[in-house]
């Protein structure tokens, strides 16, 4: 049941990574990196003497968050920061010219994160002649336009919360509140407009030495193309769509450039903001269940584009920020029987309508973030396949960037975790004031201190989600009366409840419910990339026990309500066990037959 077993598809190949490639034909190596989430904890305000906390331990002023807020949100705040440089340090040593940024490059689109964005940019650009391609996020920008913003959440003196905002008007006090506010300009959410203007450089608008540029709205072709040109139709005032009920002109910053003679990338802006009325939109963040409704004409255009590749003989790259297939492993819809519609991030997950519209446009590979996951994703019907590559994320567990080999036949994948981290620790002096000033002010929530003790920064990215569960998920999705029953049993008592058996088993009294239920979101965050870290005896034990659960169910003739949860917990968890390869593989396009090892 849990051996990973050959699957036949239509339209493509994937084989192992070990695979060559045949030398006649040109290749392009290609880095993607999503959902960094860069705070610049370093930077300066343009209208605030301000400069953060001064870490005494580096004698470095710093903007960061707490460890409480960080620990219970889905991504890092501060340690990404020296993971995006490291990664960038890693890209730069394997001599890699194109790194893709899709989306969610910024915390939340502030001028003070955007600028620092562009300043660690620009610096590995003309150090190491490194072409960065970028699309946007529901975090950049979080609404279309600028709007006034903040957080309560800073890190400041003596472990206490700094809050910091860009206005008066946009600050609104919290009980307890030790610190005056502080106010800038440059923590206001910024709008298309503003995050534009400042990253221009980085694929949104063309640049000359590009030998094509266009947008879903250009109207020059190939054969007539002229750089002027495509620097007036680049104006945001010409890439605007309108969008129902309220006739919103947004903008759309989708694009296709080719910056070296044969190779595409087709950047996809799929952030929709679906208007609440004529001032306030709705967050982007459902993704492409949205696109085919509201903006239609992106389809109509990737369609021009896939042709025209092939036509022209051109490599191409599609990517966005968010899947366009199903991510769960199709676990979604047990998940849906166990904790509901509403749960898991379950309205993110893509309808099979998507992964159907992209292959009628074209597109056999798209790459995508968002959901901070490592993971591949096929759909394949009767017109063809398409493989959708889950890039994970820097700010959170696994933290890995993706190299894709890209040849006219083929695209070579490899996942490359970013483990060694040197600065990684550099804030947690910081962090030990907070602790000490959270267990003083008998905070009611107080986060564990061992992360502080991680070795590694995976291993510190393991504890942020393992934080993660205990103080969010358990009472944001798992709130329901099995869990309960989950989390205090012991792995014996599961094989007991599994099997029947009474007999005292030694090995399974080594973990909990707990930590099955952390494991289970390793797997779904790493998938096989998890394995190592959870231990090939502890994997034993679970498929044991779940193996012993789904044979004893098929023969319950009137389950108790405990049966029927825990039977769709260990479909959720053999799922999450058993997805399609997505460490390292080659997706070949070449062949009538997809086959998965």
């Amino acid at each position: 049941m849990f051996k990973r077993l050959s699957v036949i598809f239509i339209g493509l190949l994937l084989f192992s990574c070990n695979e060559k490639q045949g030398k006649t034909d040109k290749s392009f190596k290609v880095a993607f990196m999503a959902d960094v989430h860069l705070q610049d904890i370093y930077g300066t305000f343009s209208d605030n003497e301000y400069k953060g906390v001064l870490n005494s331990a580096t004698g470095k002023y710093t903007l960061a968050r707490t460890m409480q807020s960080q620990l219970q949100s889905t991504r890092l705040f501060n340690e990404n920061y020296f993971a995006f440089l490291a990664a960038l340090d890693d890209v730069a040593s394997r001599n890699i010219k194109y790194v893709v940024l899709p989306g969610d490059f910024s915390d939340d689109g502030q001028m003070l994160n955007i600028k620092g964005l562009k300043r660690i940019l620009k610096k590995y650009s003309e150090a190491h002649d490194i072409e960065f391609i970028l699309t946007t996020g529901n975090h950049d920008p979080v609404r279309p336009f600028y709007q006034e913003s903040g957080k309560h959440d800073f890190l400041g003196e003596a472990g206490k919360q700094q809050p910091i905002f860009s206005s008066e008007k946009a600050f609104k006090a919290e009980e307890n509140q030790e610190l005056n506010p502080i106010f800038t300009k440059d923590i206001a959410k910024l709008g298309y407009k503003e995050i534009l203007s400042e990253l221009k450089d980085f694929g949104f608008f063309p640049k000359e030495k590009d030998v094509y540029w266009e947008t879903p709205f250009s109207d020059y072709t190939y054969s007539n193309y002229q750089f002027n040109e495509a620097i007036q139709q680049a104006d945001l005032l010409n890439r605007n769509y309108e969008i129902p009920p309220f006739g919103n002109k947004i903008p759309d910053v989708s694009y296709l450039v080719e910056p070296t003679d044969g190779l595409w990338f087709l950047a996809i802006d799929a952030n929709v903001y679906v208007p609440k009325n004529s001032k306030n939109y709705s967050s982007a963040s459902i993704g492409y269940n949205n696109v085919l409704t509201h903006k239609k004409h992106l389809l109509n255009w990737i369609k021009t584009v896939t042709q025209r590749a092939e036509k022209l003989n051109k490599k191409l790259i599609v990517f966005s920020h968010y899947p366009t297939v199903d991510f769960n492993d199709g676990a979604s819809e047990h998940i849906q029987n166990l904790l509901g519609e509403t749960k898991m991030q379950l309205h993110r997950v893509p309808k099979e309508v998507v992964a159907k519209a992209f292959i009628n446009a074209g597109v056999k590979v798209h790459f995508g973030g968002h959901m901070h996951i490592n993971d591949t994703g096929i759909a394949t019907f009767k017109n063809g396949s398409l493989v959708n590559v889950q890039i994970p994320s820097l700010a959170a567990y696994i933290p890995a960037y993706k190299i894709a080999t890209v040849t006219a036949k083929a695209f070579k994948i490899e996942t490359v975790v970013v483990d060694s981290v040197l600065r990684f620790r550099e804030l947690f002096p910081l962090y030990k004031q907070e602790y000490e000033h959270l267990k003083k002010s008998n905070s009611k929530t107080v986060w564990d201190s061992a992360i502080l003790e991680a070795k590694s920064y995976k291993d510190f990215t393991q504890f942020h989600l393992k934080e993660l569960v205990r103080l969010r998920f358990l009472k944001e999705d798992w709130n329901i009366s099995f869990t309960d029953f989950l989390v205090e049993a012991t792995g014996e008592d599961l094989l007991k409840f599994a099997s029947g058996d009474t007999k005292n088993n030694t090995e399974f009294k080594t973990w909990t419910g707990f930590d099955m239920l952390f494991d289970l979101y390793r797997l779904r965050s790493a998938d096989a990339l998890a394995f190592s870290d959870i231990g090939e005896k502890r994997l034993d034990n679970y498929k044991q026990i779940i193996e012993l659960f789904q044979d004893k169910f098929q023969h319950l003739k009137t389950p108790s309500n405990r049966q029927k949860d825990f039977y769709q917990f260990c479909v959720i968890f053999s799922k999450f066990l058993n997805g399609a390869p997505s460490n390292c593989f080659v997706i070949r396009l070449d062949k009538n037959k997809t086959i998965l090892y």
